[in-house]
């Protein structure tokens, strides 16, 4: 199989399992990530995902062996849509991604580093959209890489196609965090049940409202999240949450 998935209690963790291919995402493996994300998208009690990469890296982006053995224009198409569906899915899923990033995350990796809600990775990782060297410029992990980082400090990576270290992609806000490879699992587990103790309905009506208001006009974006928390507000969990502030006591969510 190109992807492994386990569950720890209501955590979902996807590895991407390429290691020879460094994970390079390759037709059969973006195929199977839809898959599993649309599949944890209706299971309840799956609170948070996360997606790793199997032996030294995270991923080397787009498969490249596989673009060459298949160089044509309508082969090329559907394999850009397939990852632009892919990236979507993760920002489309209810619960929240997490990106566990050690060695390299480059190209479309980088994206897919990204495309996540979060993002934590080893002291000693590598960050890149090296297109420009290939000759092929790094256009659709731009999108969600400039999404996330400045357009200057974006413009830089993809002009020069240099790498960046893990120091340097937090400070941009490419993740969100870094550790010794040897405490990196324990750290994004540690997370990943802090957000999973949350009530995972409201998690997931702050997910899409986060993503819907950023593309619009300021005043529309007020708009629309007046509105979100108004329906927010009227579930049992926020009534539940709101009582326990009150009253001192530790929430029992209902997610409802």
């Amino acid at each position: 199989k190109v992807l492994l998935r386990h569950n720890a209690r209501d955590i979902a963790w996807l590895t991407l399992n390429r290691p020879k291919a460094y994970n390079a995402l390759s037709s059969d493996l973006m195929s199977e990530l839809i898959s599993s994300l649309n599949s944890i998208a209706n299971e309840r009690d799956i609170k948070v995902v996360v997606i790793k990469g199997a032996g030294k890296g995270f991923c080397a982006g787009h498969d490249l062996q596989e673009m060459k053995v298949n160089n044509n224009e309508t082969f090329l198409e559907n394999f850009f849509a397939q990852c632009c569906v892919l990236m979507q899915a993760i920002v489309n899923l209810p619960q929240p991604v997490i990106a566990q990033v050690h060695g390299t995350a480059a190209a479309a990796g980088c994206q897919l580093v990204a495309s996540c809600d979060l993002a934590v990775s080893s002291d000693d990782a590598i960050f890149a959209t090296p297109g420009v060297n290939i000759g092929l410029f790094c256009s659709t992990p731009m999108v969600a890489v400039s999404r996330k980082v400045s357009r200057k400090k974006t413009m830089k990576m993809l002009l020069t196609g240099d790498p960046i270290n893990a120091e340097y992609a937090k400070e941009i806000g490419l993740i969100n965090d870094y550790y010794p490879i040897s405490e990196l699992e324990e750290e994004v587990l540690k997370l990943a049940r802090k957000i999973a103790s949350k009530s995972n309905l409201t998690i997931k009506i702050g997910k899409k409202a986060f993503y819907k208001q950023l593309e619009m006009p300021i005043s529309k974006a007020y708009k629309y999240t007046s509105e979100i928390m108004t329906k927010n507000a009227m579930e049992l969990d926020a009534e539940e949450g709101i009582s326990a502030f009150l009253e001192k006591r530790k929430p029992n969510w209902k997610n409802k």
